[in-house]
């Protein structure tokens, strides 16, 4: 499949994951003649019922399954879209909302610039302890053909919080490290979580995860190589759903202001 053809699929995804609900997928599939690909996906039609992280992954997989079937079915989706739900719209969520919301941030610049699907944002404590850490997450990122970048990989602003919620903003994951309770590391998770992005915890020992964060899924781990393997496939494996292949930028538009 040429780039520019991905593109198509990954622009059409989008617009889907915003907008479509499973009478939308009926109507598609008998315009198209594909009904089978998407009720006999074993996770399309649940994923989207039940709001599950992986329907953005589904329905790539699905749009690719018909497009290699019948590339000319993909410009009849198209058009079904553009009729259906006219107009562009910009993400910034990783996640479909039920809710529409704007915020007018106080102590941020909300930036000009869109969502990228393939970057992973780190947020960790800024010790040089942390640095093999970091090149672990660079590999799990790279292996699922995505890029990390942390706060001081760029300096782009004058304040460094600014470059910290540009990146969260830009990002369609964000890994955060809880291991020494680094309250920068706490704020960054409730910037992340507030502009619905993938938030991935890891840490060190558990005790050190927030209790409003212990239901989540943390991904322990021992600082050692044995450690650092196991990290390393642990990542690779929850990124994964998270491949550009995969991976979507869904949409947050509001129609309330929320001051930060």
């Amino acid at each position: 499949m040429d780039i520019a053809f991905g593109k198509r699929l990954i622009a059409l995804r989008e617009r889907i994951v915003a907008n479509f609900d499973a009478g939308n997928w009926e109507e598609i599939g008998l315009i198209t003649g594909h009904s089978r690909a998407i009720d006999k996906h074993p996770r399309l039609l649940r994923s989207l019922n039940w709001q599950d992280e992986d329907y953005s992954g589904n329905v790539l997989n699905v749009l690719n399954t018909i497009a290699t079937r019948d590339r000319n079915a993909i410009h009849v989706i198209e058009s079904y879209v553009d009729e259906k739900y006219p107009g562009e719209s910009h993400y910034v969520s990783a996640k479909p909302a039920a809710r529409k919301i704007t915020f007018a941030p106080n102590v941020f610049s909300v930036p000009d610039a869109l969502s990228e699907s393939d970057l992973v944002a780190v947020m960790m404590p800024f010790r040089r302890e942390f640095d093999p850490v970091f090149e672990v997450i660079r590999q799990a990122t790279a292996a699922n053909s995505l890029r990390c970048l942390r706060a001081d990989d760029i300096w782009e602003e004058s304040t460094i919080v600014q470059d910290i919620f540009n990146l969260i903003f830009r990002a369609q994951v964000v890994i955060v490290d809880f291991t020494g309770k680094n309250p920068n590391v706490m704020y960054e998770t409730g910037i992340a979580h507030t502009l619905g992005k993938h938030v991935v915890p890891i840490s060190q020992s558990l005790d050190d995860v927030p209790f409003d964060m212990t239901h989540h899924r943390v991904l322990k781990y021992l600082q050692n190589s044995e450690g650092m393997t196991r990290l390393q496939a642990s990542l690779s494996t929850k990124l994964s759903q998270f491949r550009v292949s995969t991976s979507s930028a869904a949409p947050a538009e509001f129609d309330e202001d929320i001051p930060f």
